[in-house]
């Protein structure tokens, strides 16, 4: 409860803080946000980078498994029909 209620004392203080007003800060903020924006861009670029290497990864990996997989069943029915 005490969480709830200090996260919205802190988002009116945010609103408080950018509208025109006694503090005159959204001049402060757009700079900001204009200079957090291309670290911000990175960032996100490489968690994009990250996320397509895995992806890659787990491709191939799935790639060997079935093959291992298949490997596997010719050997079964290979070893049955010797059987038979």
């Amino acid at each position: 409860m005490i969480a709830l209620i200090v996260g919205i004392l802190f988002i009116a203080f945010a609103i408080f803080a950018v509208v025109p007003g006694p503090l005159h800060w959204w001049v402060d903020v757009l700079a900001f946000l204009r200079g957090s924006l291309p670290v911000l861009a990175v960032l996100v670029g490489l968690v994009a980078v990250f996320i397509g290497f895995a992806d890659i990864k787990d491709r191939l990996e799935a790639k060997r498994e079935e093959a291992e997989e298949e490997a596997e069943t010719k050997a079964k029915v290979k070893v049955e029909e010797k059987k038979d």
